[in-house]
């Protein structure tokens, strides 16, 4: 009798992932915009949370869409989250550092 573990298991890669595109001028340009205006509204819902968390969900999502999958939108989420948060420009500069950050893998290559 042979058991499961007398035969190697050899995985092979079904597919190949893509890399995360670069975003165009027009896309970061759209980015900072979407952050900008929901910089602009957190800071002036500071006092009515609920409505805070709405436009910092749409901006995720907002910013999900045209940016594509990028990590650095939900620490964003997070902060965004912490009560207080809303008078700091937490989405430009998560915007600006998926920019940046972006710029220097794209130089390392």
């Amino acid at each position: 009798m042979t058991t499961p573990t007398d035969h190697p298991i050899i995985l092979t890669p079904t597919e190949v992932l893509a890399p995360v595109q670069h975003p165009s001028r027009k896309r970061q340009a759209v980015a900072f915009a979407v952050a900008a205006i929901s910089d602009f509204l957190s800071f002036w819902t500071v006092l009515a949370p609920p409505m805070q968390w709405l436009i910092d969900l749409g901006t995720a999502l907002l910013l999900f869409l045209v940016l594509g999958r990028r990590w650095a939108i939900l620490p964003g989420l997070v902060a965004e989250a912490i009560p207080g948060m809303g008078v700091f420009p937490v989405w430009i500069l998560v915007v600006l550092s998926i920019i940046v950050y972006d710029d220097i893998k794209v130089r390392k290559r």
